[in-house]
């Protein structure tokens, strides 16, 4: 056995020689794949001698500990805010205040102000034993099991002259390429399951500190270990600390195994800060992480005792907020662009500038209500900033550089009609956006229909992509959803990069379709305003589509949760001779246009006008099996509590937070068993 243990701790110290020499110091010695492989190796020792797993073993790195609830953890020292400064003045004025203390001779220490999450850790004789967010600044959140799987925090110090016991704080943040690889492949999931462009972009993550924050509250630390966050760490408290300074503590700290920025410095003057803000006003949009300003700290700890702290934030150190990057540049279009379901975007297509590290050709100009906000015209220079330091914004029109020939061509007249097929566009009373009402002619609704119908939430022909749609159409081979099931293998194989294998499968996830329910049918055929929870409702209210096609506004208002405007639509698309026609090409073809048998027979109204917020693990049944008896029986399921939910049916490990809630509410909590007994 005791082999078994050297083999252990050998791999444990090699891979943490590794960490350290990648996300520390910034030079690998080994490849990703070597690496893994020695980690797959520790993990499986690991598991065959459970009894030599330390809780600082690398394979502690990779997550999968569940943590239910987030407990509440009192700082030992406060995390306090910082005073914000915005300008060179407010900098001189910091300055001045220290001197007018009688601190004339003064180092300052300024540091990056990163975008992310603060975070305080606590080691005991150099292992990593607590981390908790800042929280009120008086108690913070545990997220220790989370914090384990930054590769960049260290689970066990190196080297040696650390205290018994300290604090270390810092950021923790989301690098730009780890942020922008989420959401690629956010969008390609979506895209896949049938989401339109505006869809996407609002289920999309928004910026890096916001998912940064969301991924640290997982309660799957597995699924934090996927995101690849990272961490500076930039303050050290306790006793016994080995300097009596702030920037020489730091540098101690890095022989330590901590991450400490590089782009730190001590100075000696206001003038040598304002140098460094200068500097990193401009170099900032290189780093791989997002910051907004700069911290500046007076960097003897006699000297911040010394000055104390206000009620809010400590006198020796205030933050320096950089302002949002902004640039010029010429207007050279406004084009359109024309969604899935109509809606029509405006885009501003400008000459190309550089802005926050990137190059910006195009900006939103979202609806006309903001092109007419900003009275923004061809050949205008525009000011365009970043929101979020992400997605770039015209913010304002410079004015004084509009000549006479712009002034003289007016204000921009927003299109009539749809530049795809030329229909004339409506605006809903209430909607901010414009419409192609050609939902069955319009290039672009048609392709998008298709895509959507496919997808994977809907119809699931995941063999059938949008390049192949386009192709399909742009060959006059399909121009509605019905014209899929009458492809030939023939037509297909002329289409470019439509090789037999290719063929075959697709004409196989077309025939598969066949089967699919009919409350994923009615889902699929793409009727406006009908989303799945709206169609399984329906489906389930109505039994088949020959009864749904038939019903007025006023019986489809008796169906709970179908508003008039829903009502209106449906009744709307049924009465469209083209749908009519559509359909019955689909049910010849074979398509599931009625509840089964077996739904049938399981179908009632026990649970009616009754809903359901299902939380936890259940022994009986799957949460996905609860779901579908709650519809079958004629309830609703919701996803989050509110005065109006029936019950909430608690599994074990519930969420503490809908716990709280439902308690709070007087929400009836009712388990699996009693869940049961409801519907036999």
């Amino acid at each position: 056995m005791s082999d078994i243990k050297n083999k252990i701790e050998e791999l444990s110290k090699q891979l943490e020689e590794h960490n350290y020499n990648y996300y520390v110091l910034s030079n690998p010695t080994i490849s990703d794949y070597e690496f893994d492989k020695m980690l797959e190796e520790l993990i499986r020792l690991e598991k065959e001698h459970p009894g030599y797993l330390r809780g600082d073993s690398p394979s502690q790195r990779v997550g999968g500990q569940i943590t239910k609830e987030f407990k509440s953890v009192k700082h030992k020292y406060p995390m306090l805010s910082l005073s914000n400064t915005y300008n060179e003045g407010e900098v001189r004025d910091f300055d001045e205040r220290i001197r007018k203390a009688g601190l004339t001779d003064q180092e300052y220490v300024c540091e990056l102000k990163y975008d992310g999450v603060s975070i305080s850790l606590t080691y005991v004789k150099g292992e990593l034993v607590q981390a908790v967010t800042r929280g009120d600044g008086e108690k913070g959140d545990d997220i220790t099991a989370n914090v384990k799987t930054i590769k960049s925090i260290p689970l066990k110090l190196r080297g040696t002259g650390f205290p018994d016991e300290f604090e270390i704080r810092g950021e923790i943040f989301m690098p730009k390429k780890e942020f922008l690889r989420i959401n690629e492949e956010m969008r390609k999931q979506l895209i896949e399951e049938g989401y339109d462009e505006e869809e996407i972009f609002e289920k999309q993550l928004k910026n890096p500190r916001n998912a940064t924050s969301g991924t640290l509250k997982q309660q799957d630390s597995k699924a934090v270990a996927e995101r690849k966050l990272d961490c500076y760490l930039y303050s050290l408290l306790g006793e016994n600390l080995p300097h009596s300074s702030h920037y020489e503590n730091l540098l101690e700290a890095k022989k330590w195994g901590f991450r400490i920025s590089a782009d730190m410095e001590k100075v000696s003057s206001v003038e040598e800060i304002l140098k460094y803000l200068e500097k990193w006003d401009k170099k900032r949009h290189n780093l791989e992480v997002e910051t907004d300003g700069v911290v500046i700290k007076v960097n003897s700890y006699e000297h911040q005792k010394f000055l104390g702290f206000t009620a809010k934030s400590p006198r020796w150190a205030i933050a320096y907020k950089f302002k949002a990057q902004q640039v010029s540049t010429v207007l050279n279009e406004i084009t359109y662009q024309v969604g899935r379901t109509g809606a029509i975007t405006p885009v501003a297509n400008l000459k190309p500038v550089q802005l926050a590290g990137t190059t910006v050709k195009r900006a939103s100009l979202h609806n006309a209500d903001i092109i007419e906000k900003l009275d923004v015209r061809l050949g205008d220079t525009v000011f365009v900033e970043k929101g979020g330091e992400i997605i770039p914004k015209i913010i304002a029109v410079d004015l004084s550089k509009r000549d006479l020939f712009i002034e003289s061509a007016g204000p921009t007249q927003y299109i009539t009609h749809c530049p795809e097929c030329g229909t004339a566009l409506v605006r809903s009373e209430g909607e901010a956006n414009h419409y192609c009402p050609n939902e069955d002619g319009c290039p672009p609704q048609v392709k998008g229909k298709i895509e959507h119908y496919v997808s994977r939430r809907a119809m699931n022909i995941d063999s059938l992509g949008g390049e192949t749609i386009a192709q399909l159409f742009d060959a006059g081979l399909i121009r509605n959803i019905a014209d899929l099931y009458e492809l030939k293998k023939e037509d297909l194989l002329k289409l470019d990069r439509m090789a037999e294998k290719s063929a075959n499968n697709l004409l196989a996830g077309i025939e598969a379709s066949k089967q699919i329910p009919f409350e994923r049918v009615l889902f699929a055929i793409g009727i406006r305003h009908i989303g799945e929870t709206t169609a399984k409702k329906l489906a389930h209210s109505f039994k088949s589509i020959d009864v749904l096609m038939q019903a007025s506004v006023e019986t489809l208002l008796e169906v709970g949760d179908i508003g008039e405007r829903i009502a209106n639509t449906i009744v709307e698309f049924f009465a469209n001779h083209e749908h009519a026609a559509i359909i019955n090409r689909l049910r010849q073809h074979g398509l599931q246009f009625e509840l089964s048998e077996e739904q049938m027979s399981n179908a009632s109204d026990k649970l009616k006008d009754k809903t359901f917020v299902v939380s936890g693990v259940f022994s009986k049944f799957s949460r996905d099996e609860i779901k579908k008896m709650i519809e079958q029986n004629g309830g609703k399921n919701v996803g989050s509590i509110s005065g109006k939910t029936s019950y909430v049916l608690a599994g074990e490990n519930m969420g503490p937070e809908k716990l709280k809630k439902a308690e709070k509410l007087g929400v009836p909590i009712i388990t699996e068993d009693e869940f049961i007994k409801m519907v036999e």
